[in-house]
This record gives C-alpha cells, sequence and structure tokens, in this order.
C-alpha cells in the first residue's frame, strides 16, 4: 500500500532519515516506537507526503510519488498531531472543514459529520468554540476530522501524550476500535510501550533516524536485551512492574 525505498532526508548536511526500505500493507496498523530524536516524526511526515526526501522514492499503491500526484494522494489520507490545532470556529465547523477542501458539501458534508460526532462522544459540543473544549475533547474533534475524510491510511503522531492517564487510555482503546471497525491502515508513532496494545501487535522501533528492529510486540520486547533503543523504551515499563509489588 505504501513503500519507501533508497530514502535519504538531510538538513544543514546531517542525516535525519534514512531508510533502505519501509513497507505498510493495506489495512495495516504499525506503531513506530523510539527515542526522542530517534526520527519518529520525520517518518511519519515523509510517508504522509508533508515532507519530501532529499533522496530515495515513496510509492502509494505502486505508484511513485511526484510533485503532480502528491496532493491527490494527499487527499486519500489523514493526519492527528499531538496539538489539535483547532481552528476559531465551532466544532462543527472544524470537523468539515477537510470535507469542504475536498468539494463535498450539502447533505453529504451534513451527514458524515454528523455521524463522527456521534461516533467519538462530542455531538453536544458541536456549537462549542476550541477555548471551550478540554484537552481530551479536543482531540475527539481532531480524531473526527481524519475520520470523517474517510482516509486509507491515518497517520498519529503521539496524538495523547499531553492528557491525564485516564483520558490518555479512554481514548486508545476507543482508536483502537475504531480502526478496526472501519479497516483503516494506520501509523501510530509513540515512546510508550503500554500504549501499543491498544491499538495493535506489529511495532517498528527507530533509533538515529533509522527502523533498527520491526516485527510483532512480543518479539520487539524479546530483543531489548539486544538492541540499545528497546533496552532504552522498556526500562520505565519494567520499573512500573516493580511498583506492582507495593499495590
Amino acid at each position: 500500500m505504501l513503500r519507501l525505498q533508497d530514502l535519504l532526508l538531510a538538513r544543514g548536511g546531517q542525516t535525519i532519515l534514512r531508510v533502505k526500505e519501509f513497507r505498510l500493507a493495506e489495512g495495516e496498523r504499525l506503531a513506530v516506537i523510539g527515542p526522542n530524536g530517534a526520527g519518529k516524526s520525520t517518518l511519519l511526515k515523509v510517508l504522509a507526503l508533508l515532507e519530501r526526501p532529499t533522496t530515495g522514492a515513496v510509492f502509494f499503491r505502486g505508484v511513485k510519488v511526484t510533485a503532480k500526484n502528491a496532493l491527490a494522494f494527499r487527499r486519500r489520507m489523514a493526519v492527528v498531531f499531538q496539538e489539535p490545532l483547532l481552528l476559531n470556529t465551532t466544532v462543527f465547523n472544524n470537523v468539515a472543514q477537510g470535507l469542504k477542501f475536498r468539494g463535498i458539501d450539502g447533505a453529504e458534508l451534513q451527514r458524515r459529520v454528523d455521524y463522527w460526532l456521534e461516533r467519538l462522544s462530542i455531538t453536544g459540543l458541536r456549537s462549542r468554540t476550541p477555548l471551550h473544549l478540554s484537552g481530551g475533547e479536543a482531540q475527539r474533534v481532531n480524531l473526527a476530522r481524519a475520520f470523517v475524510l474517510e482516509p486509507e491510511i491515518i497517520f498519529l503522531d503521539e496524538p495523547f501524550s499531553a492528557l491525564d492517564f485516564p483520558t490518555r487510555f479512554n481514548l486508545l482503546e476507543e482508536l483502537g476500535e475504531l480502526l478496526v471497525k472501519t479497516g483503516t491502515a494506520a501509523v501510530f508513532v509513540t515512546h510508550d510501550f503500554t500504549e501499543i496494545p491498544f491499538l495493535t501487535d506489529n511495532v517498528a522501533v527507530m533509533d538515529r533516524g533509522e527502523v533498527v528492529c520491526r516485527g510483532k510486540l512480543w518479539e520487539v520486547k524479546e530483543s531489548g536485551t539486544s538492541i540499545p533503543a528497546v533496552r532504552h523504551l522498556l526500562r520505565p515499563l519494567n520499573m512500573s512492574r516493580r511498583l506492582d509489588n507495593y499495590l
């Protein structure tokens, strides 16, 4: 469905991303995890066609992405960032904005926005503006704004990391259910192993701009002793298990 080939991205003479080959299959949900500065968000932006590589190629459904077709392909995707970046208008209008950009209006726009407001339990917020939303509510609007586009792939860049623990895990549960029910392919960037099982068991580990490990979650966790980046990321999880003895 999506493939990177011999890709390199450099800024100011420094290599930020180096990927020999990367594939995302039809309907696959993949978690990308790594320490700060590993290149996770940069990889997501390249996959989402928001940033062009210095060299190498991106293929979408077997077609090479070029300057001429990138916008058309990008409109078949959706991105959810950590900061919702909502417009200063109503929740309804925020969710509807992407549809308007794609030339969808009238009854179809109304139907799709109403559907996703209900699916994400924010129908009662439809007339509110961003200033009157909590962090969790704002991210529900952000998710609705992405899913209403009916994307073939959705990219999520640590969307819940700024939220409190109960809100974060409620949203992760709901997001996991939505991805399964819609069959939407997804790339989910995180730095927290505990978030992954809510969405998938497919994991890619990044470190210093490269994918250093990829496989099922249990396989990646078992490799923790041999891969420094995995060992570093597993340390907080192992420490939290020690706290169980005191609870």
